[in-house]
């Protein structure tokens, strides 16, 4: 039987599990799949996954030095793990994400993605199957643009919430941009008191103008809608080119018969209202300007990026106190 999981592939979206929680992905067969630090903080403490902190702790070890060197060690290696085990389920490419902490330093960004990159190569995985997260500041796009230019790294620009990031992402040649559908609707809720649901989601407009904008100019990035709070919210999406979602919604698509219509396409992009052509990549007052006029996409990208830090922290304080006891 045809369930609206299967529906909403015939569309033509790329699915994409949004979990650090491998031993469940399976069970919706995704392309890809996408992690950051709160999904693998909120796995690591399982016992079935014990055996990808031991490995990361040992790594950690071996590199000798002081603490703190064997816990940057460690803390990058438990995500290279995480990333090798769940691209041996998927076909496609998995996102592994960088400290948000580097994210208003381009060179820092750089050097850290490199790392990664050749971690997994040690391991035998190929650049070509990863995705480096970067959070969408002006210094995150800049480095993304010159990894994907002159190392080709290929960068999932996450925490994007405005119009003014997704243009400076398109025209820095990044691979991927993650809209965070979600937490948009959460800022207007909060802001508003309104409810919104379908195609009134405010989440769901700004993905639409950033999916049509793309495609009106021939811009080669996907956009991937991420941080969804109901399937609606996803239905409302589809036909775009990918969606990366819970394992919660997941089910939801999965034990449901609906059908799910095609909402997205190049072609219905090409026929929408034009929306004018702007730049900002070679302008940083311009772009630092815009983002600041635009209070929303101001506002959660840089709540989303102390969230991502915390829980890289936390993530880390369990690696040091194995590293320590």
């Amino acid at each position: 039987m045809t369930t609206s999981l299967d529906y909403l592939k015939q569309t033509g979206t790329v699915v994409v599990s949004d979990s650090g929680d491998f031993e469940s992905i399976d069970a919706y067969k995704p392309q890809d799949a996408t992690t950051n630090p709160s999904l693998i903080l909120a796995v690591a403490n399982k016992s079935e996954y014990a055996r990808l902190v031991n490995a990361a702790i040992k790594y950690g070890k071996d590199k000798g030095g002081d603490l703190e060197g064997q816990l940057d060690a460690a803390m990058n290696r438990l995500l290279i793990e995480f990333g090798k085990e769940i691209l041996a389920i998927i076909p496609g490419r998995v996102s592994t994400e960088l400290d948000a902490r580097l994210s208003f330093d381009k060179e820092a960004t750089k050097a850290k993605a490199r790392e990664f990159i050749a971690l997994y190569e040690s391991v035998g995985i190929k650049r070509d199957r990863i995705l480096v997260k970067i959070a969408s500041t002006w210094e995150g796009i800049q480095a993304a643009r010159e990894l994907e230019r002159d190392d080709g790294i290929h960068c999932n620009l996450t925490l994007c919430f405005g119009f003014t990031q997704a243009v400076a992402c398109a025209e820095a040649g990044v691979t991927l941009i993650s809209p965070f559908v979600g937490r948009i609707l959460d800022w207007y809720k909060q802001t508003t008191g309104k409810d919104y649901e379908g195609d009134d989601d405010p989440g769901v407009k700004s993905v639409k103008k950033t999916f049509n904008y793309y495609k009106q100019h021939g811009y080669k990035t996907i956009v991937m809608g991420a941080s969804f709070r109901n399937v609606g919210e996803i239905k409302a999406l589809a036909g775009i080119d990918f969606l990366t979602i819970s394992p919660k919604l997941l089910e939801e698509l999965k034990s449901s018969n609906d059908k799910v219509p095609k909402k997205l396409d190049a072609a219905a992009a090409a026929k929408e209202t034009p929306i004018p052509k702007v730049s900002f990549i070679d302008n940083e007052p311009e772009f630092r300007w815009a983002l600041l006029q635009d209070q929303m996409a101001f506002d959660k990208l840089h709540e989303g990026i102390k969230k991502f830090a915390d829980d890289h922290e936390a993530l880390k304080k369990i690696l040091r106190d194995k590293l320590s006891g």
